[in-house]
Order: C-alpha cells, then sequence, then structure tokens
C-alpha cells in the first residue's frame, strides 16, 4: 500500500520532468530584417548557455538557406565582437580567421564598409551600421 501511495505521488511530478526540456531560446538583438536577416540568439539549456548568430546565406539565391553560426560560450561570442571591432578601424581587406569562420573587411567606394563573414559553405555581409548593433549587444552581455 505504501508504494502504491508513493508512485502515485512521485509519477505526476516525474512526468512533467520529463516533458520539460530544459531549453529556452532568446533573441538577443535583430541585427537585420527583411529578405537577408542576420539575428543574435542566446539558447539557455539546463547548465550551458551558448549563442549563435543566424543568417540567410547570400550564395543561395533561388531559395531561402538559414545558416547558424554557433558559439559554444560567452567568450567565443567576445571574440566574434573584437574581431568586428578591430576590423571596424583597419582597411580594405584585413581578414580574421578563426578556426570555422572567416570575417573580412570590404570596403565598396560608393556604398561604405562592409564585411563578410564565411561559414563553412554559407556567406552573408554586412554594412558597418550592422556591425555596430552587434559590438554594442556582444558588449552589454
Amino acid at each position: 500500500m505504501k508504494r502504491l501511495l508513493l508512485s502515485s505521488l512521485i509519477i505526476p511530478f516525474a512526468s512533467q520532468a520529463g516533458l520539460y526540456s530544459g531549453h529556452e531560446s532568446t533573441n538577443l538583438v535583430e541585427v537585420r530584417t527583411g529578405v537577408w536577416p542576420i539575428t543574435l540568439e542566446r539558447t539557455v539549456e539546463r547548465r550551458d548557455t551558448t549563442y549563435s548568430l543566424q543568417f540567410r546565406d547570400q550564395q543561395v539565391l533561388t531559395g531561402v538557406v538559414m545558416d547558424t553560426l554557433p558559439f559554444p560560450n560567452l567568450t567565443q561570442l567576445k571574440y566574434f565582437g573584437k574581431a568586428l571591432s578591430v576590423l571596424k578601424t583597419g582597411k580594405n581587406g584585413d581578414i580574421a580567421k578563426f578556426k570555422e569562420y572567416s570575417l573580412t573587411r570590404a570596403d565598396k567606394k560608393y556604398d561604405g564598409v562592409f564585411f563578410v563573414l564565411k561559414y563553412q559553405w554559407g556567406s552573408t555581409d554586412f554594412r558597418q551600421p550592422e556591425a555596430d548593433i552587434m559590438i554594442n549587444s556582444i558588449k552589454g552581455l
């Protein structure tokens, strides 16, 4: 009888704990919206917090292919922000290479400063004001 009573008390809590994934994703900032979106997100799991930069691959024009550049921790995200800051003060053609991705500064005569992000087989570019949004968002974390 005690086992039956004890199991009737524990089973509802055990089933609710099994349904809760412990996974929460938060949109930190929408850097760019529209046809070519870029979003910086934070994902909180039970013990870990990871960050990701989601962007539409600009090499694929016939469909919508979204890529995700993962950052396993805040330190790696801050390296990304520092690279953007250094490239901002750099000159045309400067490259920041990382193990998984690279950032390149590409100045265009009439359009201003652009940054090209290449990750695996995808890439996207963004302008200086969008880089400033990312830099400020990362500094605020």
